[in-house]
């Protein structure tokens, strides 16, 4: 057996999505901040990223993170989250992810019945509250960052569907919210494809036409599209989530639910500390909650928590050989 490269990871799902926790063998990333350490592994450590989530050792629809020393003192652990797409800023899946995996492999102290994990994101601190029970983490709250309407009731023209009506919004990342009928696709599991067609046309107009770009980090672009059922309300949604450059996400969406639910409340549909269930085209669902009000900018913003759950299901060792064809993995 050769090898020129041992990865450790722990394996999770976050409601249906499949996450990959990298807990060791990646080494620590130069920078200052994890901001820095995301740009530097862009620019110098990519392979690694399309090694662990493109094929064969990944595919299209698995999310991943990759545990570092944090870089600020009031942090348990660094932290960045990796896709087939590239190095994200944040994942409420995959912070709910590693939080229950840092807890069941006692990689934190754990207390009952509640552990607090502070992880160092490239977006900023992000505070897990971790309900444990005979070990078991049971449940994760997240606080997540202050999101935003930022441009409501907005028009794009998307080829092959006309004038499609979307709002944008940010919660942690950019998301259109699309109603399911807008689009002529009714809410069912064998439309899947049509979803995933559809989105990557929306998500391309609304980069092209109305590009967003966050006022205070200067993060720019949306990559990701959700289709809402028409029973939708003010406190609970059915949704498709599909994510650039075209898979659908399993889970409900951690920054997504916190998105939708500034959404709403800027339409005066859902106040603060009233609950929001937020359902996944796979049935599983995220409660979330608006606990404050903010500014980004000059938009009013609220600080949203979210709340899920996460299940390991094996622990892995990833290796390459010198001779391997697919170094840095592949896609089609």
């Amino acid at each position: 057996m050769r090898s020129n490269r041992l990865l450790q990871t722990v394996e999770a799902h976050t409601e249906g999505l499949p996450v990959r926790v990298v807990t060791g063998g990646a080494g620590v990333f130069p920078g200052t901040t994890m901001a820095e350490r995301r740009e530097w592994f862009i620019e110098n450590s990519d392979d690694l990223r399309t090694l662990l989530m493109c094929e064969p050792r990944g595919h299209g629809w698995l999310s991943g993170a990759i545990l570092q020393p944090p870089t600020r003192d009031d942090a348990d652990w660094g932290v960045l989250f990796i896709e087939v797409t590239g190095v994200l800023p944040m994942c409420g899946a995959g912070t709910i992810a590693v939080a229950t995996v840092l807890v069941e492999t006692e990689m934190v102290p754990v207390m009952e019945p509640v552990t607090t994990v502070r992880l160092d994101a490239p977006i900023g601190l992000i505070t897990a509250e971790v309900a444990v029970a005979d070990g078991k983490a049971e449940a994760v709250t997240i606080v997540n960052v202050a999101s935003y309407a930022h441009a409501l009731d907005q028009t794009v023209e998307v080829p092959g569907f006309g004038a499609v009506a979307c709002d944008i919004a940010f919660g942690g990342n950019f998301y259109a919210f699309v109603s399911a009928e807008e689009v002529g696709i009714s809410f069912e599991r064998n439309r899947s494809e049509e979803f995933i067609a559809a989105g990557r046309e929306i998500m391309a107009a609304v980069n092209e036409q109305i590009e967003p770009v966050h006022p205070d980090s200067g993060f720019r672009g949306c990559e990701h599209v959700v289709f809402l059922a028409p029973d939708s309300g003010a406190s609970d949604a059915r949704h498709v989530l599909i994510n650039h450059p075209g898979w659908l996400d399993r889970s409900p969406g951690g920054t997504g639910t916190s998105a939708l639910m500034a959404v709403r409340h800027a339409r005066g549909q859902l106040g603060l500390n009233t609950d929001f269930v937020n359902e996944s085209f796979i049935g599983t669902s995220f409660t979330g909650r608006l606990v404050e009000e903010t500014t980004v900018g000059e938009h009013t913003a609220v600080i949203p928590t979210i709340t899920g759950r996460s299940w390991l299901t094996a622990t892995s060792q990833f290796m390459l050989d010198p001779s391997d064809p697919f170094p840095a993995g592949f896609t089609l």
